[in-house]
């Protein structure tokens, strides 16, 4: 029964884990979904994303955040792995 228990904490931990890793949408998300994915930008940062992508389009790449006013390359890095362009099935 242990040997179970074990089994199902690791199941669930890897489970969990591995929804975590799923990259972000940059071209669907919304402010509040930006602001949590992203490591250094708030909410107000990420509603500029939002309103960047409004005014011009979707990102063509992530790179493209750079764009935003007070996203920088170093943001850009930071979260490269979390970002996307597209979904990823």
């Amino acid at each position: 029964m242990h040997y179970f228990r074990q089994c199902l904490l690791f199941f669930a931990l890897l489970v969990s884990s591995t929804s975590l890793l799923a990259a972000i949408n940059i071209n669907t998300a919304d402010a509040n979904q930006l602001a949590d994915a992203m490591k250094g930008v708030g909410l107000s940062k990420a509603q500029a994303i939002v309103v960047y992508r409004e005014q011009n389009g979707q990102f063509k790449s992530v790179d493209e955040l750079a764009k935003v006013k007070g996203i920088g390359t170093r943001t850009v890095e930071k979260n490269r792995e979390n970002l996307a362009i597209t979904d990823k099935n």
